[in-house]
């Protein structure tokens, strides 16, 4: 436990619920070792500020977890790139050509930008960089 009581008496949000986690391993390491945060997105388009809070709000309660703790923590972050189109983002270039790829993975989607194999690995390339932007 930290051993900074203002942390452990904190009302923040992420430090509740940080204290919640570490109620329910008691303190002490899971078995495999370390306690798992995940957090994951859609990438039907590029990112943006809900994308970053998604990973944000996660970030915030496993850096709240190990100021009150020493148990080691992992972050995995999902990419749900086998979802469907659903609607074409207005911010990508050749809309109308992009129509017929509605409702298809968007792995086996082609990158609209050129750039990328696929349009789910474009905007998981830019997912990366705009977080590593942030320090994540």
């Amino acid at each position: 436990m930290s051993k900074n009581i203002e942390d452990i008496k904190s009302n923040s949000w992420p430090f509740q619920e940080a204290l919640r986690i570490l109620k329910r391993y008691k303190n002490t390491p899971p078995p495999k070792g370390y306690v798992l945060f995940e957090t994951g997105y859609g990438p039907s388009g590029l990112p943006h500020i809900g994308t970053f809070g998604e990973v944000a709000r996660t970030t915030m309660v496993r850096n709240a977890f190990k100021k009150l703790s020493n148990i080691p923590t992992k972050l995995i972050t999902f990419s749900d790139d086998l979802d469907g189109l659903r609607k074409l983002p207005d911010n990508i270039p050749n809309r109308e050509v992009m129509k017929e790829y509605l409702g298809k993975s968007l792995t086996n989607i082609p990158d609209p930008f050129g750039t990328h194999k696929s349009f789910g690995e474009h905007n998981n390339s830019k997912l990366r960089d705009f977080l590593d932007t942030f320090g994540f």
